[in-house]
């Protein structure tokens, strides 16, 4: 394959966008990630009862780490779709990649919410759900790229992190929405309904979205900075795997840098939170549940309020004194909730935890669409966001819980988020990219004629 060259030619003027069209863009790139992560979240919630219903296994730490073990399996896939789909959204379009995604995500969670207990059909029923873990992240490989790629290329000029982080707003309405379902399941349902039915009752609702999902993006218009690429060039945009790696590959580890403090700090304090509350903490998983809903109203308001402070004053340059702040504090936080375990302290917890997050990814969407060029943007955010996310956020629940039951530590969680959090501030120092982006902070990368 060729590669696209930077050359620095300028693109015609887009023709002017309608605030219908605007609406639409935005909608349509948020739904599929909010449901993505409403099902991601509603797994981690129910990760117990899963265990229960698929893996009924006597050792209940096996039971557990094999449930956590199918979950991360479906992040492990992820930088295989990110990079097949990514490549498939520079040259075909985000319009229709969104749309395809939508339909895909649809189909493994009703997947999930149907397949019969262990009980039933016995080995199948693992098998079944390990597919449709597999089939997810091969799905959302491509999602949050494309997706946040189709955001930041709709959103004028000075405003492009602000549009961004509707995509972690759609994270945060996700939080509330599965976590309010968790918190009504446990609360009305005995521990057998729960188990017999009522643990699938969230993933069926989940489902329904892709049907609405696939309609919204068919209607919404292709991303105007693809259209004006795609017609410079006079074909399809594209670039090696080889090529990118020599051009982008600085951009990609700076982006990695990015997302791996947030996705560690997203994953256990927002996915594994609830099962720490209720084997390690011995509480109530419903006072977990709670502060998570809580958490998500919280990210609805912050995301945004974090966009429109990284459009003012530069996003990379709020990265580094929020993310050292937040490294300052992960070990006095637990320590604080372990002294004194009570749902009071363990709610506070969630509520700084979540302030924290907000400011600190708010601006994440947009802060790696503007590492890379159009021609490249979904294939380099997606590779570099699927990576940092599964060695960093889904591996992170297995990681956690396993190193909690060979060193019997509590603390692991802080001192797992303290480490993430010195990964990425070298990354995103030591990357040219980073640097660079510090001292200009409205730089974004120029797409130039083809080879």
């Amino acid at each position: 394959m060729q590669s696209v060259l930077n050359t620095g030619a300028p693109l015609a003027a887009a023709p002017p966008l309608s605030n219908s069209q605007v609406r639409r863009a935005v909608l349509a790139s948020v739904i599929g990630n909010g449901l993505e992560w409403f099902d991601f979240l509603i797994y981690g919630y129910f990760a117990k009862t899963i265990a229960h219903v698929f893996f009924p296994v006597d050792n209940n730490f096996l039971s557990i780490t094999l449930t956590l073990a199918t979950f991360a399996i479906g992040f492990v896939v992820r930088p295989l779709g990110g990079i097949a789909i990514g490549a498939w959204a520079d040259r075909h379009g985000r319009r229709k990649t969104l749309s395809m995604l939508i339909l895909l995500m649809a189909v493994s969670t009703l997947l999930m919410g149907l397949t019969p207990g262990y009980a039933s059909i016995g080995v199948a029923a693992p098998l079944l759900v390990l597919f449709a873990r597999v089939l997810q992240g091969l799905s959302v490989g491509g999602e949050f790229a494309t997706a946040a790629a189709m955001l930041t290329e709709y959103a004028p000029p000075g405003r492009k992190m602000f549009f961004g982080s509707f995509q972690m707003t759609s994270q945060a309405v996700a939080l509330l929405l599965s976590s309010s379902c968790g918190y009504l399941l446990t609360t009305n349902l005995s521990s057998d309904a729960l188990t017999s039915w009522g643990w699938r009752v969230p993933f069926l609702l989940g489902a329904l979205v892709g049907p609405v999902g696939f309609y919204i993006r068919h209607k919404v218009s292709e991303s105007p900075e693809f259209v004006q690429l795609r017609q410079q060039l006079g074909h399809a945009p594209r670039q090696s795997l080889r090529a990118f790696f020599r051009e982008r590959g600085d951009a990609a580890l700076c982006a990695m840098g990015v997302i791996i403090v947030g996705t560690a700090t997203n994953y256990l304090w927002h996915s594994y939170m609830p099962l720490y509350v209720e084997r390690q903490l011995h509480l109530p998983l419903k006072n977990a549940l709670l502060g998570t809903a809580i958490s998500g109203l919280i990210g609805i308001i912050g995301y945004p309020l974090a966009g429109r402070l990284a459009d003012r004053f530069g996003a990379y340059r709020l990265f580094f004194p929020i993310t050292i702040v937040w490294i300052c504090a992960a070990w006095p936080l637990f320590s604080w909730v372990l002294a004194a375990p009570t749902p009071e302290r363990v709610f506070a917890a969630q509520m700084i935890a979540t302030v924290v997050l907000s400011l600190m990814s708010g601006a994440h969407p947009g802060m790696l669409t503007q590492l890379f060029p159009t021609a490249t943007r979904s294939m380099g955010v997606a590779l570099s966001y699927n990576i940092a996310v599964t060695l960093f956020g889904g591996l992170a629940p297995l990681t956690v819980s396993t190193l909690i039951g060979v060193s019997g530590s509590r603390m692991v969680p802080a001192w797992y988020l303290m480490f993430a959090g010195i990964v990425s501030l070298l990354l995103v120092g030591l990357s040219a990219s980073g640097r660079r982006l510090c001292r200009e902070p409205n730089l974004w990368p120029k797409d130039g004629a083809h080879s």
